[in-house]
């Protein structure tokens, strides 16, 4: 399952409008980044190091076992036709990512689909949820990794790091000031790569970590 693609779609849709609540153009590249964090996390990518004879750096498929979510499909079959920089597999991704997600959503019975008529909406549909259930966990995970210095489970982490690369944590917060100067100097340690000392971790957290950096990087 695209679990942090999945979960950070829901929390930009868990407001009013029930729209991604993040600008288009950001939304779409941190959207695609969450895909490949997916697979990273899966160990089905990693960043290219020296010895592998590339550049390194470059996303790299690997022969992981375990079947690929059809949110992810697309992304594992770019990268297992080469390797791909991190910025050139966000940009080739985004086009379509973003529809990948909303269609799986909706039909695994998570989000519902509204057809708007009024021209003040920038989008011509809304995505209610159906229930708040995964999307309030999604949320409470968040604010005690910002706020209570919980350890971030890796999801969380990824979701941080991303909406830290492209400045857009304020699409799901709203806070004063001195909020702000905590929780961008919280995110920013997690977006380090700190989680992983916090968290127990094996190989796929820190396969994450080391790909969400190079994510990271791409982004900004």
């Amino acid at each position: 399952m695209a679990q942090i693609a999945e979960e950070l779609l829901l929390l930009l849709l868990d407001n009013a409008s029930a729209q991604p609540a993040l600008e288009r153009h950001l939304r779409e590249r941190v959207l695609a980044a969450a895909v490949l964090a997916d697979l990273a996390y899966a160990c089905k990518i990693r960043p290219a190091v020296a010895e592998d004879g590339l550049e390194p750096g470059r996303l790299i498929a690997l022969s992981a076992p375990g079947l690929t979510d059809p949110v992810s499909e697309s992304a594992f079959t770019l990268l297992r036709r080469r390797p791909f920089r991190p910025v050139a597999a966000v940009k080739r991704l985004s086009k379509r990512t973003e529809g990948d997600l909303t269609h799986h959503l909706e039909q695994t019975g998570q989000i519902r689909r509204i057809r708007l008529q009024s021209k003040r909406f920038t989008h011509p549909y809304a995505w209610p949820l159906t229930s708040r259930g995964r999307v309030g966990q999604a949320r409470s995970a968040l604010l005690a990794a910002l706020f209570d210095r919980r350890p971030p489970t890796p999801s969380t982490a990824a979701i941080i790091t991303l909406l830290h690369a492209v400045d857009g944590l304020g699409a799901l917060l709203s806070l004063n000031d001195r909020g702000w100067r905590w929780v961008h100097a919280r995110a920013g340690e997690i977006a380090s790569g700190s989680w992983v000392d916090e968290y127990p971790t094996a190989l796929p957290e820190v396969n994450l970590a080391v790909t969400a950096s190079a994510l990271r990087q791409a982004l900004t």
